[in-house]
């Protein structure tokens, strides 16, 4: 299966791309069958041959998320874009907790519940609620301080 893709090229920090056709089973820095175009990331600077592009896609070639993004921005395929990488997943730290107990404290035997049968009772009444008076603070109360004894 064939598929395009792009080939990093250029120093470290100085990104540079070529759009690549080869053999999805080939290494990304190794042997291509043709070369299409180049992209340089900074300057956002896409050269691309469309009328061999457009040959590859005819044929199968399948494109990588990236590049479809790339065309698909560029104007170059009608096509929806693809994600083309997820977020790392942060895990977050552990709380502490208390030490685990073994296995055998740790495990109850499972007793079946059998549900009760419910009789048919009379409603209860319940109650009224009274009111409770709160207790009335006096000046004198709240600014004295308390003493201990």
């Amino acid at each position: 299966m064939l598929t395009m893709r792009l080939q990093r090229i250029g120093k470290k920090g100085q990104a540079y791309f070529r759009i690549i056709v080869t053999e999805h089973t080939k290494k990304p820095q190794g042997e291509y069958l043709e070369l299409l175009g180049s992209y340089d990331p900074h300057k956002k600077d896409l050269k691309i041959k469309n009328e061999r592009v457009e040959h590859w896609i005819s044929k199968g070639v399948q494109l990588s998320p990236t590049v479809n993004n790339l065309f698909v921005n560029n104007k170059i395929i009608s096509a929806p874009k693809k994600l083309s990488w997820k977020p790392k997943v942060v895990a977050k730290a552990p709380v502490p907790t208390a030490p685990k107990a073994s296995k055998a404290e740790t495990e109850t035997p499972k007793e079946e519940s059998v549900p009760e049968p419910v009789a048919e009772t009379a409603p209860e009444t319940i109650p009224e609620e009274v009111p409770v008076e709160a207790p009335v603070e006096t000046p004198a109360d709240s600014t004295s301080s308390p003493q201990a004894e």
